[in-house]
C-alpha cells in the first residue's frame, strides 16, 4: 500500500477515533446536548461509509468528506437556528447554536478572507487556469487541499468572480 494512502487511513482513523472519545467525554460529564450532537454525527458517517461502501470503497469516505459532511451539518443548523430566531423560538434556535459549536470542534481552524483569497490564488497559478469552464477542476482541488477550512459556498463565488472577471 502506497505511504499516502495509509497516512489517509491513519488520518481517517484518528478522526472517527474523536469523535468516540468524545463521545465518551460527553457521557462522563451527562453533557446530554454534546452527546446527542456526537451520536448524530457517528450516525451520519455511518450512513455515509455505508453508501461508500456500496459504491466499492471498502474504508468509508475519507477524511476531507467527513470535514465536509461536518461543514454540512453546521450549514443546517444555522439555517434552523436562523428559522427559530424568526419564528420567535429562541431556546430551539440556541440549541442549534450549541450544536454548531460542538461540531465546529472536531473541524480544522477556519481560514480568514485573507487567507481564502490566498489559497484561491495559489490554485488558480498553479492549475493555470483562466476559463470558468474549468472552475469544476479547481474546486474539487480547492475542496481536496482546504477541506473543513473554509465554506466551499463563499470559495465558490469567489473562484467564479475571480475566473469572470
Amino acid at each position: 500500500m502506497p505511504e499516502d494512502m495509509i497516512e489517509l487511513k491513519d488520518k481517517n482513523v484518528e478522526k472517527r477515533a474523536e469523535f468516540n472519545t468524545a463521545m465518551k467525554e460527553a457521557m462522563k460529564a451527562k453533557d446530554e446536548i454534546a452527546l446527542s450532537t456526537i451520536r448524530l454525527i457517528i450516525a451520519a458517517l455511518k450512513d455515509r461509509d455505508i453508501n461508500a461502501r456500496g459504491q466499492g470503497n471498502s474504508e468509508g469516505i475519507s477524511e476531507s468528506e467527513i470535514l465536509s459532511m461536518l461543514q454540512s451539518m453546521i450549514k443546517q443548523r444555522e439555517e434552523s437556528a436562523k428559522t427559530y430566531t424568526d419564528a420567535n423560538r429562541q431556546d430551539l434556535a440556541d440549541r442549534e447554536l450549541a450544536e454548531i459549536g460542538i461540531i465546529r470542534r472536531f473541524l480544522p481552524k477556519q481560514m480568514d478572507e485573507t487567507e481564502v483569497k490566498a489559497a484561491i490564488d495559489q490554485v488558480l497559478a498553479e492549475m493555470n487556469v483562466t476559463d470558468i469552464r474549468e472552475m469544476g477542476k479547481v474546486m474539487a482541488t480547492i475542496k481536496d487541499r482546504y477541506a473543513g477550512q473554509m465554506d466551499m459556498g463563499k470559495v465558490s463565488g469567489m473562484v467564479k468572480q475571480r475566473l469572470a472577471g
